[in-house]
């Protein structure tokens, strides 16, 4: 069983801007959620575990080893996809990652061609092994992503925003991979999307402000809730007298409709009906009441 521990870790860019705030987490095999909004500090967290940056303060572990003393001893555990996969050169997407294979210690030939070829059948690329991974669409680059990540068999992946601009296709081909690795390994998936983190994981946390706000399992954050979830159809026009008399979490189009979401502890009446909650209004609930808290000066 895998360990990944990290303790009270905070972080403050030249600009004054705190990214992290005080963030511990224990997180063990499986697909682990990091849920946030854009700015959250999700991807700053990531570059920490990874040892791409220091943090100001706070300790990071895996498997018993201190990642920020010794940073090499978690990188030569970890994959790694960045919201930002890199430049393509205009080889083939086996040279490629024959050459990320050889970069990561993969020195003997015969077994190098056997993960690379493996892996690129793995992430359903074999076909398209001799195109030029400069070629390949959104989806293909993002499954070439994870085959870099998976070489040296990992103990440790981390996905970062990875089916950001994916259509649904792919985006459901992207789900059906990261499933299958992450019964073993440690998969920290980190994203914005809710339904990714519901489809996905059996744990989660959410940071908002660079804070660790909420962290479960998705299924008992929304029992949770049950109850206290109440939606209603209106026109847009009455949206600002709702918002002033209601907690209002979320407001969505549908059939031409305003669907709104209120979040409320018995029967708020006004023709509202009880909801059975998802992880979106988990979600929403927890960053209403972050956005009502005042700021720490």
């Amino acid at each position: 069983m895998n360990q990944l521990t990290i303790s009270q870790l905070s972080k403050t860019y030249p600009n004054g801007v705190k990214a992290l705030d005080d963030v511990s987490l224990n997180i063990t095999n499986g697909m682990f959620g990091l849920l946030g909004p854009n700015g959250a500090g999700k991807s700053t967290l990531m570059r920490t575990i990874a040892a791409l940056q220091e943090p100001d303060a706070g300790r990071i572990e895996f498997n018993g080893i201190d990642v920020l003393k010794d940073p090499q001893s978690i990188r030569r555990q970890l994959g790694y996809l960045p919201q930002e996969f890199g430049v393509y050169p205009k080889i083939s997407a086996y040279q490629l990652l024959n050459h990320m294979a050889i970069l990561k210690g993969l020195l003997g030939k015969k077994e190098r061609k056997e993960q690379v070829l493996a892996l690129l059948q793995q992430v359903n690329l074999y076909a398209d092994r001799k195109k030029a991974v400069s070629q390949f669409s959104g989806g293909m680059r993002q499954r070439f992503g994870i085959a870099q990540a998976l070489l040296g068999n990992p103990k440790l992946i981390i996905v970062d925003e990875p089916t950001a601009g994916l259509d649904p296709e792919e985006r459901n081909r992207f789900h059906n991979l990261l499933s299958e690795i992450g019964e073993q390994v440690i998969v920290l998936l980190s994203t914005h999307i809710v339904e990714d983190v519901r489809d996905l994981c059996t744990k989660m946390a959410i940071l908002a402000q660079g804070r660790l706000v909420l962290e479960g399992q998705p299924r008992q954050l929304m029992d949770d809730l049950r109850g206290k979830i109440w939606h209603k159809s209106i026109l847009k026009s009455e949206l600002a007298n709702y918002q002033e008399a209601f907690q209002v979490l979320s407001t969505r189009l549908f059939a031409g409709a305003t669907q709104l979401h209120i979040l409320a502890d018995s029967d708020p009446g006004n023709g509202f009906q009880m909801l059975e909650p998802g992880l979106e209004d988990v979600y929403f609930s927890v960053l209403s009441q972050q956005a009502s808290m005042p700021i720490a000066q």
